[in-house]
């Protein structure tokens, strides 16, 4: 399933520094939109498909892409004549997914929530406003659904995402709203701010979300944050399905497992690698 981004192009989601001078920061952020532009293909792409949504001039997009070819970030095949992301950006991914992602202290609990349940199960955290799946352990009989580790989604119309980020403290959860697409994925989604910050509280209220066909057709789950001691929101976890398989009601049988495994993950991260400041 292709990965699209709502409320404008490519470009005008993935651009950081707009509107700054191509030095220091400037050029680094437009750098940056170049490598997430060509990894949003999810294939390699030609320049021609690049220049086709960019909002650089032509001869800036070229040096770009030049730039990071000759950095490994991107690797250019001659016979193709297509751009693809580097294995010197592969290097830099798997160490960030080491070091500062919940994967690696999550990997066991996922593995055997998702033995224990039969479904597939999500390991999420958030990133600039949206899901970012880091982990994915799939159910034994798999079905096809947009998520997988690596890909982005909206945090307004995913459990994981309603999950986090009804935990969030007003100053954090305002500006996070304002950058929600609201798009209607199904008729499902939720339209607005209101209809929002009403399923957050009575998230808060039951401790638990969930994705009612609200990003997929005929795709539920149940999820629950995975919060230190001092409430700070650190991921989700969800076990999901479809309506074909189980309701609902179904998904609710598994909390008890999963509550266990986001309090699991949950006290081995904070006392590795995201320990709380003096509360």
């Amino acid at each position: 399933m292709r990965e699209t981004r709502c409320g404008g192009s490519r470009w005008e989601d993935l651009t950081l520094g707009r509107g700054t001078s191509e030095t220091g920061e400037g050029t680094v952020g437009k750098a940056l939109a170049v490598l997430d532009a060509v990894a949003a293909f999810g294939r390699p792409v030609r320049f021609g498909e690049l220049m086709t949504d960019s909002q650089y001039p032509k001869a800036t997009l070229y040096r770009l892409v030049q730039v990071l070819t000759k950095q490994g970030m991107l690797t250019y095949d001659p016979d193709r004549q297509t751009y693809a992301p580097g294995l010197r950006l592969v290097r830099l991914a798997h160490a960030a997914w080491q070091s500062a992602s919940l994967a690696p202290v999550a990997r066991p609990y996922l593995e055997q929530l998702s033995a224990d349940v039969g479904e597939t199960v999500h390991l999420a955290q958030l990133d600039s406003g949206q899901v970012l799946y880091v982990d994915k352990i799939n159910a034994r009989d798999p079905i096809r659904m947009y998520s997988q580790a690596g890909k982005v989604g909206p945090a307004y119309c995913t459990g994981v995402g309603k999950a986090m980020i009804a935990y969030l403290a007003e100053p954090d959860l305002v500006p996070l709203i304002q950058q929600q697409s609201f798009h209607p994925f199904t008729p499902h989604t939720l339209a607005n701010e209101t209809d929002l910050r009403a399923e957050l509280a009575a998230i808060r209220e039951r401790g638990h979300a969930y994705d009612r066909e609200e990003h997929e057709p005929g795709i539920i789950c149940v999820a629950m944050p995975i919060l230190t001691e001092g409430r700070r929101v650190l991921g989700a976890v969800s076990v999901t399905s479809s309506t074909d398989r189980t309701s609902l009601d179904g998904l609710d049988s598994h909390l008890p497992r999963i509550r266990a495994a986001v309090q699991s993950i949950a006290g081995e991260a904070q006392a590795w690698r995201f320990p709380d400041a003096a509360e």
